[in-house]
């Protein structure tokens, strides 16, 4: 399902791939359900491709917020993210993934996780790890 969400560098929030066509992209804010042109000289990035740094290696993001779904009760987080201190926004994150790479996850990147995380709990997107795509 996160291949299909995409975040796009220099525009807040994220988009739903809509249709593709020759030269550009169409997609749909999930935030606002407005439809945009993206062309190839923007930079855009599927969610299945983010990954978070841990000590011993990457977790995928959808693993990420699957944990972050557990803790939370499937409903949206409980920690002001926008307000939050960077280091309560460390000691938040450090309780989904205990070993995640502190030199290289900084509080701005949980910031925007847990962004995109209310953002897809809030448009019904709550199947991170894709099981409906297997059936």
């Amino acid at each position: 399902m996160l291949n299909k969400i995409l975040a796009i560098s220099g525009k807040p929030g994220l988009y739903k791939l809509t249709s593709s066509m020759k030269n550009n992209l169409i997609v749909e804010s999930l935030a606002n359900k407005k439809r945009m042109p993206v062309f190839g000289n923007d930079k855009i990035i599927s969610l299945d491709e983010v990954f978070i740094f841990e000590d011993n290696g990457k977790a995928p993001v959808d693993e990420v917020f699957t944990k972050i779904q557990e803790k939370e009760d499937g409903k949206t987080v409980s920690i002001d993210y926008a307000k939050a201190s960077p280091d309560e926004l460390r000691a938040y994150f450090a309780e989904i993934i205990p070993d995640y790479d502190r030199k290289r996850v900084y509080p701005t990147d949980v910031r925007k996780l847990l962004k995109w995380y209310d953002l897809l709990i809030e448009n019904g997107i709550t199947d991170f790890l894709g099981k409906e795509e297997e059936k």
